[in-house]
């Protein structure tokens, strides 16, 4: 009845769409992304990291940890003139003696002549400036008055190199890399559906259709996304705008592919326009919706992650589905309604190639079913289960080698500024001087025991990852100073320059070592009664790192159960539900082991940033769980006309075509990621791209038909889904409907 009645009220859907999509145009801004200011804005305010550089900044009246650095470097050689210079115009900030940089309230100088060759690799030619800010002013104005600072004061010598660099300018420029191609993107994303869709059915009406729906699914979701974050107070992270545009484009496409397979194979069919519009409403739209329930449950799951960059991805990914998925059930069969055969203009009187019945047993139908997989799957199970997780377990291999990481300065392309000045700064400096690592000790007058502050000086400077410990053994004026003891004698801190990527996993895994480390550390110094803690990027990066795994261990659990209850609840079965949840994992797990040998191999990426993994592992599994919904449901729908086995071969090979269309486009699309230049970027898209290929050509049709076969009717239990029913008498049907066995 309600496909009957929507089928009716298809113009109306058609006009409902058009004012729906105007209205959020005029009515609603477009969501602006927020790369956040700083890493700590990442964490809660507890944790390790975060709360030792609170307290140090309570101690002392200077912060020392800085996140904006100007690198003035020289490999000829720093004349003494100019690094004096340099050294007078950080006091001259420092002391607020120059009014046009009154947002920097202080400056420090660093001169690679302050420690031995672990530390200056080129003594004499490389200079850093560390820049403080107020918290209150952003990274934007931040970055933008320290370049200014360097083209106006700083100025060029020849031969020279000058640039800033740091955990803040990185930020921003990974911002304004996003924004800049989030149009290409999107641009990409429209023309590869159309040429997609275009192809797949060889028809020009069809592939504009689905352009059409995928853009006014796009348009609605940006702004209600916008909207609902702006009135809950949830940031979402620009990171996930491409991320956002792909995932509308590519649901919304799977599910108008869906649509335009059924209703192509229903006109082939003889089905007249209106009666094959209320069949496919009627079959497909339960299964579109169920499917789309699915994926925002899961994407919703994101909700229980401990980073709050995370968090930010979840409700904006279901609004996002959701709106796909409203698109696909309402403006693509509306269209179709209206359109009928032209929509498939001009090659709708083809040969069917999904038909059933005596079409299907034809020498074509019997090849490409024995292509899809399901075919092997309903003959020798076994053998197909054994194969597909052969080759899964082979992917899965690859996790052992992931080595996550923070690195967001060179994640950037090489020829950015924040990236090349960073390069520059490590050909003279250690690399640990671009984020030094705080250490702070605090106790009742540690100050005042200062061979035991030697001590564990010394102790610091004795760990291999470390190039250079300043603390209260400086007396000299400058860093050593201001690294000291605090004015009440209650606080000591020590700042850490590491011969590592500070941001890389071996820093990350050097710092929580030390971390570890530290009551054993301030025992041997004689420091019984004091406390030590680990503050600056690396320290936070660990923590970012370690909360992305206890998300993973929080979220992964959580959106499974998502899961399991909204197939169950579609499928009204408890044993299916549980190995399709598993199958979905599985297909996850692969693509993230074949992107950790892919990348250092072939592309010479060592690491994976952190939220990569997180990412990855929620979307596969989410539309991994779409395409069962798909699957298992066309062959729930047409086990009820023919045995198990049977239905497998022919309802499975049909649904897998369908499946594999889609995860096609939809990995193509993920692959249009790239276009943002950044590594991070290009990890997802390969991960994603390779994971929906895996997915839909060895999980979907392959180990999902076999298991079925396997676990036979008892995957119904409690319910009797898979319990064969004669065949209903035509006559008992719709009229001019074909009974759902009747075609692909």
């Amino acid at each position: 009845m309600l496909a009957v009645a929507f089928v009716k009220l298809r113009v109306l859907v058609l006009l409902a769409w058009i004012a729906a999509v105007i209205w959020v145009l005029v009515s609603l801004p477009a969501l602006q992304g927020s790369s956040g200011g700083s890493l700590r804005e990442l964490l809660p305010g507890n944790t390790p990291a975060v709360r030792a550089e609170r307290i140090s900044v309570e101690q002392f009246s200077f912060p020392l940890l800085s996140r904006t650095i100007v690198v003035v470097r020289n490999p000829r050689g720093l004349p003494a003139q100019r690094q004096a210079s340099l050294v007078r115009l950080a006091s001259q900030l420092s002391h607020h003696q120059l009014p046009a940089y009154r947002q920097i309230e202080g400056a420090l100088p660093l001169s690679d002549r302050v420690g031995g060759p672990s530390f200056a690799r080129h003594p004499g030619t490389t200079m850093l400036m560390y820049l403080f800010f107020s918290p209150s002013v952003s990274a934007s104005v931040s970055t933008q008055v320290a370049q200014r600072l360097v083209g106006r004061e700083i100025g060029h010598r020849s031969g020279e190199y000058e640039g800033v660099t740091g955990e803040v300018p990185a930020t921003v420029a990974e911002q304004s890399l996003i924004t800049s191609r989030l149009a290409w993107v999107g641009l990409a994303t429209i023309l590869l559906v159309a040429l997609a869709v275009g192809v797949r059915f060889r028809a020009v009406p069809a592939a504009l259709l689905t352009a059409v729906a995928v853009v006014a699914a796009y348009l609605v979701a940006d702004r209600v996304v916008a909207r609902l974050a702006r009135v809950s107070g949830v940031t979402v992270p620009a990171q996930a705008q491409p991320v956002l545009i792909v995932l509308v484009f590519g649901v919304t496409t799977d599910y108008a592919v869906f649509y335009l397979s059924r209703f192509r194979a229903l006109l082939r069919d003889g089905v007249t326009r209106q009666a094959a519009s209320v069949q496919v409403v009627r079959e497909i739209t339960p299964i579109v919706f169920t499917a789309g329930i699915t994926v925002a449950a899961a994407a919703t799951a994101l909700l229980a992650a401990t980073l709050g960059f995370i968090r930010g991805f979840g409700p904006a990914l279901a609004v996002a589905v959701l709106v796909g998925m409203l698109a696909a059930i309402t403006l693509v069969p509306a269209a179709l309604a209206v359109g009928g055969r032209w929509m498939f203009w001009p090659g709708v009187a083809a040969p069917s190639e999904a038909a059933g019945g005596a079409q299907a047993s034809g020498r074509g139908g019997r090849w490409r079913g024995r292509l899809a997989g399901a075919r092997l799957a309903s003959r020798h199970p076994v053998i197909a289960v054994v194969l597909s997780l052969a080759i899964v377990v082979a992917a899965w291999s690859g996790l052992r080698h992931i080595a996550i990481s923070n690195d967001l300065i060179r994640d950037l392309p090489a020829g950015s500024e924040v990236h090349r000045a960073y390069d520059v700064a490590s050909k003279g400096l250690a690399p640990g001087a671009l984020a030094p690592v705080l250490v702070l000790v605090t106790g009742n007058e540690v100050g005042g025991q200062r061979a035991a502050l030697a001590r564990l000086q010394h102790s610091l400077a004795q760990t291999p990852e470390v190039a250079l410990v300043l603390g209260p053994q400086q007396s000299s004026s400058g860093l050593g100073a201001a690294a000291s003891v605090s004015r009440t004698g209650n606080a000591a801190r020590y700042l850490l320059f590491l011969n590592e990527d500070p941001f890389g996993s071996r820093a990350i895994s050097a710092v929580r070592a030390l971390d570890q480390s530290m009551p054993r550390r301030l025992s041997a110094a004689g420091l019984n009664n004091a406390t030590g803690m680990v503050a600056g990027d690396t320290a936070i990066s660990a923590d970012i790192v370690g909360a992305t795994t206890t998300s993973l261990e929080r979220v992964i659990p959580v959106m499974l159960a998502a899961i399991f209850v909204v197939i169950a609840i579609y499928l009204r079965a408890l044993v299916a539900p549980i190995y399709l949840v598993i199958t979905s994992v599985l297909a996850a797990g692969a693509a993230l082991g074949l992107t950790a040998y892919a990348m250092p191999h072939l592309f010479g990426y060592g690491q994976t940033m952190y939220y990569v993994v997180l990412t990855v592992a929620v979307m596969l599994i989410a539309l991994g769980s779409d395409y069962n919904v798909f699957l298992v449901g066309r062959i729930w729908q047409q086990t009820r006309h023919g045995t198990l086995s049977e239905t497998v071969a022919t309802a499975g090979a049909r649904a897998s075509r369908s499946i594999a269309t889609a995860a096609f486009v939809l990995a193509l699309s993920f692959a249009l990621l790239a276009i943002v230049p950044l590594r991070a970027f290009f990890e997802i898209a390969f991960a994603m791209a390779v994971g929906l290929l895996i997915d839909a050509f060895v999980v979907r049709a392959l180990l999902v038909p076999a298991l079925l076969v396997v676990v036979g009717p008892r995957s119904a239990w409690p319910g009797s889904g898979l319990r064969k029913i004669p065949t209903v008498a035509p006559a008992e049907s719709e009229p001019g409907v074909k009974t759902p066995g009747a075609a692909g």
